[in-house]
């Protein structure tokens, strides 16, 4: 027996005083409506109404047990409303990892977006390029580019992040401007070195369908991507960051584009979470909403 069923049966007995109306009123055969109230009865060891031919009605015993009834009824109405509630107007906080490079790229540019969708939902950023432990720091959700590691969390992609290849005005008109591939070699490189394996990345181009991995010598390796940014823009050596990264940077003239005629790979760009099921309704939200600006960033790719 479905006892939830079985209660909102019986009060729609009461109130039409029917069983054939109740079972019209919710769409159940009449005679699932009498096996239900049977059941119930049964259940609570006491007779809740008084049957004839003619008429139903409620017993004492019943009267009381029907005031208890609607009370319930009301009160999981009301835990209803307030959860999907909850579900249009999500609110609460939300842990979010990323690196301080995509966080100032990719996400505090279109913050103000969210916060109008989501007023009262909090986003506390926290950047670090390296591992954490989702569960054990209470992270709700990161957003990572690069190739992942196995685990068992959830990863979603959610875009490709095509390298470009550029320098300062200033160091491109002291070492001049290379054409080719080869050029690189007499050109120096700002390195750079991932936080969380201390590999340094070699520049990458596409040359009839394979990748050509080229590494430069240079006076400076960093492993944080807004410092490898503007170590190119002070002149430091040649970078081949993602395009979305200093898209900015080359419109206003700091950075030049070079070797455009090379094709060059795209980076994954990924978020990661503990579960791909019961996410929390402002969870949900927030990852709606990366996705959504990843899609209609000019500079990732699907």
């Amino acid at each position: 027996m479905d006892r939830l069923q079985a209660i909102e049966v019986f009060t729609r007995v009461v109130e039409t005083n029917s069983f054939s109306k109740a079972a019209e009123l919710l769409d159940l055969p009449r005679g699932s409506v009498s096996n239900l109230v049977q059941a119930l009865e049964e259940h609570v060891g006491v007779r809740l109404l008084n049957r004839t031919t003619r008429s139903v009605s409620v017993t004492d015993d019943g009267a009381l047990y029907y005031e208890r009834c609607v009370r319930i009824l009301a009160d999981l109405a009301d835990a209803d409303s307030s959860l999907s509630n909850k579900i249009q107007n999500p609110s609460g906080t939300i842990r979010v990892d990323t690196s301080g490079t995509l966080a100032r790229t990719l996400l505090l540019p279109v913050l103000d977006d969210f916060y109008r969708r989501y007023p009262d939902i909090e986003v506390r950023l926290g950047l670090a390029d390296r591992n954490i432990d989702i569960v054990q720091d209470g992270v709700d959700c990161v957003i990572r580019m690069g190739a992942l590691e196995e685990s068992s969390l959830v990863a979603r992609r959610i875009g490709n992040a095509p390298l470009t290849t550029c320098a300062s005005p200033a160091y491109l008109e002291e070492h001049g401007t290379p054409a080719t591939i080869e050029d690189l070699q007499a050109h120096q490189a700002v390195n750079y070195v991932s936080a969380r394996s201390g590999k340094t990345f070699p520049f990458e181009f596409e040359v009839n369908g394979e990748i050509v991995k080229v590494s430069l010598e240079g006076p400076l390796a960093v492993n944080d991507g807004t410092v490898y940014v503007s170590a190119g823009v002070r002149g430091f050596g040649i970078i081949q960051p993602s395009r979305f990264m200093v898209a900015e940077l080359i419109e206003r003239g700091e950075l030049r584009e070079i070797l455009s005629g090379y094709k060059t790979p795209a980076t994954p760009l990924s978020l990661v979470y503990p579960h791909r099921r019961n996410l929390s309704s402002r969870v949900r939200a927030f990852t709606d909403w990366v996705i959504e600006i990843a899609r209609n960033h000019p500079d990732l790719h699907t």
